[in-house]
């Protein structure tokens, strides 16, 4: 699993914080707030009220049928005890638009949070693609989102370069994914892979890498898809 600090994209030490007064500042603060990016750090919406627990009240349920699969590279995986709801996690779509993971209600997810600069996740990649060729449906979908801070083209051509067919790409440069499952102890560095289920409830967590087209993952989805 890597560090997800941005600056490790290129290998660099931090930049500089650029100095802006006090006022600048605090209306910067203001204006975010005011667009509810509050909601995309999980404050509020993501898991955080009563309404988001009687959604997902069943999800404990469901992810303790899913922990005889946690076996193999997939050992590591947490079944959930708390099923948070991550249908308002905002991120972008192929075309750049921002698009919530609410828009794959009614289908099982396996969210994957990935960047170039994380030799474990490039390395993971293709069985992630492999899966989705192999279970891909209007059921289930491998949704891959990646964390690069720069240059937007780079990730594309990473995946042209091996061959990706299966999946779409998505991007979130402004890490607030992670961030958000960070916040909900859900993500400690990348790769970090959610499995969520139809509602937009987590089931389960794997942090770090793993072959995603062996049995074990197979058999993980299929028994997620369960009713």
């Amino acid at each position: 699993m890597t560090d997800p600090t941005p600056d490790r994209e290129a290998g660099k030490p931090a930049a500089t914080t650029r100095r802006f007064g006090r006022g600048a500042a605090m209306a910067a603060v203001a204006v975010l707030a005011a667009f509810g990016l509050a909601r995309v750090y999980g404050i509020g919406g993501l898991g955080g009220n009563e309404a988001s627990a009687g959604k997902c009240a069943a999800a404990p349920a469901a992810a303790a049928r899913l922990a005889p699969y946690a076996v193999g590279d997939l050992a590591g995986l947490a079944p959930t005890d708390a099923g948070r709801d991550l249908s308002d996690l905002v991120f972008h779509d192929e075309n750049g638009a921002p698009i919530e993971l609410s828009a794959w209600k009614g289908r099982t997810v396996l969210l994957n949070l990935w960047a170039t600069w994380c030799p474990p996740c490039r390395a993971e990649m293709p069985s992630l693609d492999l899966l989705q060729a192999k279970l891909g449906s209007k059921d289930f979908e491998v949704v891959t989102v990646n964390m690069d801070t720069r240059d937007p083209e780079r990730p594309k051509a990473f995946l042209a370069d091996i061959g990706v067919k299966a999946l779409t790409h998505r991007a979130d440069p402004s890490m607030c994914v992670f961030k958000a499952l960070q916040k909900l102890g859900l993500a400690r560095g990348l790769p970090t892979t959610v499995l969520v289920d139809r509602s937009g409830c987590e089931l389960a967590t794997l942090a770090g890498p793993a072959h995603w087209d062996g049995e074990a993952a197979t058999a993980l989805v299929e028994a997620a898809l369960k009713p």
